[in-house]
C-alpha cells in the first residue's frame, strides 16, 4: 500500500478493520462520456498500480468525435485495466468491475460482464431522461435486471459536490471532479498507493490550484468514502509481481515507440527528422519527439501525408535518420515517395500506427489490416522491409530494429504498430544502454573505384547497400531522381537488361536482409513429441494468442506457438517450422492477410481466424479455436 498524509496508509483516518481478501489478479473498467475523464482516471489507476509492482496490461477505448454527444451510446469511453501478481499478457477478456458514470455506460459495457462482477454506478446520473435517452424503458437499478451483479449504487456527483461545497467552485467544475471521487473510491478498494496521484494533478493544474485542490479533496473523500461506507464490505489486495530484475516504468506503445527512435538517433550517431503530419492514432509520436531537441531531434509538423514523407525523405538525403509516422490513410498516400525512397536507396523509417478502415474507417479503434499494403502497396516492384512489434514495450525494441535495417540497407523500412500497441501500457524493463544495438551509417567519404572515381550505386558485397554519400562532400557529386539508374555509375539509363538487374538487385537487397530465426515454443520439441497443431500471428495478437496457449496447455491441450517480428523478409526458418506441423492457425485482426502470405509463399493450408471489429481477439475465444483445431487431429470432441 502507498502511504497518505502523515504516513498513514491513505487519504484520512487510519484503516478500520474491514477484512482484506487477497487476489492474485483483477480486472476494472472505468466507463462515462467523453467528457467524464475516464482515460485520465483509468491511466492514473494505471500508473499507481504500475509503482506498486503488479504486472499490467491496458485497453483505452473511446470515441473518434472529440466529444460526442453527452449521454449517448456512441458517445461512451472506456478504459480497462487489467493487473495481477503473475506474469499477464492482456487486458483481460471481461471485468470484473465496471465503474459506470451514467445509463449510456451501464448499457454499452453490461453485455461484457460475467455473472457475480462487481457494478459500482453514479446514482444521481439515472434519471429518467437519462435512461430514456439510451433505450432504458425503465431503471435497471431498481427493477433486479442487475440481479446477478454485485451492485453499489453510490450519488458519486452528491458526494463530491458535498465535498467541495467549501471550494469556491462553481456546481458544473465542482462536478467534472466526480472522476477523482471514484479513482479515490477504486485505491481504496485495491490498496493503491495515493501519493502520486496527488502531486500528478498539482503539477497538471499548476496553473489552476484552484482546481487542483478540488481533484485532490475529491480523489481524498473517494477514499474516506470507501473507508467508512458500509455498503463496501472487504478491499482487495493483489501483491506485486515477481518481474525480472532491473528498473521498471509504466510505457504505452507510442512513448515506447518515440524513445526508441530517439535511441537510433543515438546509437547511429545521427539527427533525427520526423516529418509528419497529425492522425489518429499515430499523432502521440510526433507530440511526444517534439519535446526532445536536445537529443538532437527535429519535428516538422507538415501540410499534408506527401509533404511530411517528402521532407523526411530529403532529411535522408541530407544524412539524418528521417521518419515519417501515419496510418493506414496516410500510407496510402505516402506510396508514391516510398517508392522513390526504393529507388534513390535511402534510409527512411514509415511507422503505420494501424486503425480500422478502409478510408476514415474506425480512427480509435484497432486494426491491422495494412500488412498486404504495406507488402505491395506501390507501383511497380518496390520491395521494403517490414518490422512489427507484439507488445507495447516491444515498439522500443521496433524502432531500433527498424532504423537498424534502414541504415544498414539504405533503405525504407515500414514499422507497422497499431491502435491497441499504441494506446494500451505495460510495465517496461529500461534496458542498460551496452544492451542497444549499435548502428553503423559508415558514410562514403571519398572515391570508390579504382579509377579515382565515385559511384553512387557501386554495392557492398554483402549487404547490396549502395553509399550514402552527404551533399556537399567534395568529389562525391551525384545523380538522384526517381528515372531508373545504371547500376554502378548511377547515370539514367532505359536499357532492358540493366532494369531488370537493378529491380532483382534490390529485391535481392531486401530477401538479404538478416533478420533473428523464428522461435517456437513448443514444450514437447525437447522429448520429439511435437504439438500437431501450430498457431501463428503477428504484431498485437502476440498477447491473446499467448494467454489462449495458456488455457490449452493448463487444461491439458498440446498446442506450439510462434510468433512473427519480421515480416519482411520472413525469417528463414519459416518454411520449415510450417512444415513440421500438421496444422497451423493463423489468428489476424484482418480477413487473413498473413495466412494469404503463407499459403502463397510456403504452399501449406494456413487456416485463418479472423476478427474486424476494431477490439483485440479474446483470450477465451481463441482458446476454443485452438481446441477445435486440436479435436479433428486427435478425433475427440471439442472441449
Amino acid at each position: 500500500m502507498g502511504d497518505g498524509p502523515e504516513g498513514r496508509s491513505g487519504p484520512g483516518a487510519p484503516r478500520r478493520s474491514k477484512p482484506v481478501r487477497r487476489l492474485d489478479r483483477v480486472i476494472i473498467r472505468f466507463a462515462g462520456d467523453s467528457g467524464d475523464g475516464m482515460q485520465l482516471t483509468g491511466d492514473r489507476f494505471t500508473s499507481e498500480t504500475a509503482s506498486f509492482g503488479n504486472d499490467l496490461s491496458t485497453l483505452p477505448n473511446f470515441p473518434a468525435e472529440i466529444r460526442a454527444p453527452a449521454g449517448t451510446l456512441p458517445g461512451v469511453s472506456s478504459f480497462q485495466l487489467h493487473f495481477a501478481d503473475h506474469d499477464i499478457l492482456t487486458p483481460g477478456d471481461a471485468p470484473n468491475v465496471l465503474v459506470a458514470m451514467n445509463p449510456a455506460a451501464l448499457k454499452a459495457n453490461l453485455p461484457d460482464l460475467p455473472r457475480g462482477a462487481e457494478i459500482i454506478v453514479d446514482a444521481d446520473e439515472f434519471t429518467k431522461r437519462a435512461l430514456a435517452k439510451v433505450g432504458y424503458g425503465a431503471d435497471p437499478l431498481a427493477d433486479g435486471s442487475l440481479g446477478a451483479f454485485h451492485l453499489h449504487k453510490v450519488p458519486l456527483t452528491t458526494l463530491t459536490l458535498e465535498a467541495l461545497k467549501d471550494s469556491g467552485l462553481a456546481r458544473k467544475d465542482a462536478e467534472r471532479a466526480k472522476n477523482m471521487f471514484a479513482l479515490g473510491l477504486l485505491s481504496w478498494m485495491y490498496h493503491r498507493p495515493t501519493l502520486g496521484t496527488e502531486s500528478f494533478l498539482r503539477t497538471k493544474f499548476a496553473k489552476k490550484p484552484a482546481i487542483a485542490e478540488a481533484n485532490i479533496t475529491a480523489f481524498k473523500a473517494g477514499w474516506n468514502f470507501g473507508e467508512t461506507t458500509e455498503d463496501f464490505a472487504v478491499s482487495y489486495e493483489v501483491p506485486p509481481a515477481k518481474l525480472p530484475a532491473g528498473r521498471y516504468r509504466n510505457i504505452s506503445g507510442n512513448l515506447a515507440l518515440s524513445y526508441g527512435l530517439i535511441a537510433a538517433g543515438q546509437r547511429s550517431g545521427l539527427p533525427i527528422f520526423l516529418g509528419s503530419y497529425p492522425i489518429t492514432p499515430a499523432s502521440d509520436i510526433l507530440h511526444e519527439l517534439s519535446r526532445h531537441k536536445n537529443f538532437g531531434v527535429r519535428t516538422f509538423q507538415a501540410e499534408d501525408e506527401i509533404a511530411g514523407i517528402g521532407a523526411a525523405l530529403g532529411a535522408a538525403f541530407g544524412g539524418a535518420l528521417g521518419v515519417t509516422t501515419t496510418s493506414g490513410p496516410g500510407v496510402a498516400l505516402k506510396s508514391e515517395t516510398i517508392g522513390l525512397a526504393v529507388s534513390l536507396e535511402l534510409p527512411l523509417l514509415v511507422v503505420d500506427i494501424q486503425r480500422g478502415g478502409p478510408s476514415t474507417g474506425l480512427p480509435t479503434k484497432t486494426e491491422q489490416a495494412d500488412l498486404l499494403q504495406a507488402m505491395f502497396g506501390r507501383n511497380g516492384e518496390a520491395p521494403v522491409p517490414i518490422v512489427a512489434p507484439a507488445t507495447p514495450a516491444e515498439c522500443f525494441d521496433a524502432a531500433l530494429e527498424a532504423a537498424r535495417i534502414a541504415v544498414t540497407y539504405r533503405t525504407p523500412v515500414l514499422l507497422l504498430s497499431d491502435g491497441y500497441l499504441a494506446n494500451g501500457s505495460e510495465p517496461w524493463r529500461i534496458p542498460e544502454i551496452d544492451e542497444l544495438p549499435e548502428i553503423k551509417p559508415d558514410f562514403a567519404t571519398g572515391p570508390n573505384t579504382e579509377e579515382g572515381e565515385f559511384w553512387p550505386y557501386k554495392r557492398d558485397p554483402h549487404t547490396l547497400a549502395r553509399p550514402w554519400a552527404l551533399p556537399g562532400t567534395p568529389g562525391l557529386e551525384h545523380r538522384i531522381g526517381g528515372i531508373e539508374k545504371q547500376d554502378g555509375t548511377g547515370n539514367i539509363s532505359y536499357d532492358p537488361a540493366n532494369h531488370d538487374l537493378m529491380v532483382r538487385t534490390r529485391q535481392a537487397k531486401v530477401d538479404g536482409v538478416a533478420v533473428p530465426p523464428l522461435v517456437v515454443d513448443d514444450p514437447g520439441i525437447e522429448a520429439g513429441d511435437r504439438a500437431g497443431v501450430l498457431v501463428i500471428g503477428w504484431g498485437s495478437t502476440y498477447g491473446p494468442i499467448t494467454a489462449a496457449v495458456r488455457r490449452v496447455r493448463a487444461d491439458g491441450g498440446r498446442v506450439a506457438q510462434a510468433h512473427l517480428r519480421n515480416l519482411n523478409p520472413f525469417p528463414a526458418n519459416l518454411g520449415a517450422v510450417l512444415a513440421s506441423y500438421d496444422k497451423v492457425i493463423v489468428p489476424e485482426m484482418n480477413l487473413g492477410q498473413l495466412a494469404l502470405l503463407l499459403r502463397g509463399k510456403y504452399l501449406i493450408d494456413a487456416q485463418s481466424y479472423n476478427q474486424v471489429r476494431g477490439l483485440p481477439f479474446k483470450a477465451a475465444q481463441l482458446a476454443d479455436v485452438l481446441w477445435a483445431a486440436i479435436g479433428t487431429l486427435d478425433g475427440s470432441e471439442e472441449r
